[in-house]
């Protein structure tokens, strides 16, 4: 696998980012022209198709934002584990979830040192990101 860093450790996965959320988005917008377009007689069908494309959409977006939630639970604890193992402390109850999936990337080096820089100067994510010097590569993201 190749190196990890912040200009490059974005996820783009085309099956979901093209094919699902796009192809739902085109299903949607198609069903909405054939519903406005539809005679009285087929309002009924056109009506349904709509409904079903929006439901495809829905379930498409929710699938992705389910997993991101679940894997934020999941970075939260392992960081937190890890702050522990270094520093024999709790990660500060001041971090967002944002602030600490930034650090996760962080190595372990400079972990609990930007981790104390993020609380104090509130650091976004961005920022953080930023400051990593040694980027710890993350290549089981969803």
């Amino acid at each position: 696998m190749k190196n990890q860093n912040y200009s490059n450790h974005a996820r783009f996965v085309a099956g979901y980012h093209f094919f699902a959320l796009l192809g739902s988005l085109v299903l949607v917008i198609g069903s909405i022209v054939n519903l406005v377009k539809t005679s009285h007689e087929g309002l009924y069908s056109a009506s349904l198709i709509t409904f079903g494309a929006l439901i495809l959409l829905f379930t498409t977006f929710y699938a992705r934002i389910f997993a991101l939630k679940a894997q934020d639970r999941v970075i939260r604890a392992e960081e937190n584990f890890r702050y522990f193992l270094l520093t024999k402390k709790t990660l500060p109850q001041e971090l967002t979830i944002r602030q600490i999936i930034g650090l996760r990337f962080a190595s372990d080096e400079e972990f609990p040192t930007l981790t104390e820089r993020a609380v104090k100067e509130k650091l976004t994510e961005k920022e953080i990101k930023k400051s990593i010097q040694t980027w710890r590569g993350d290549f089981y993201r969803v």
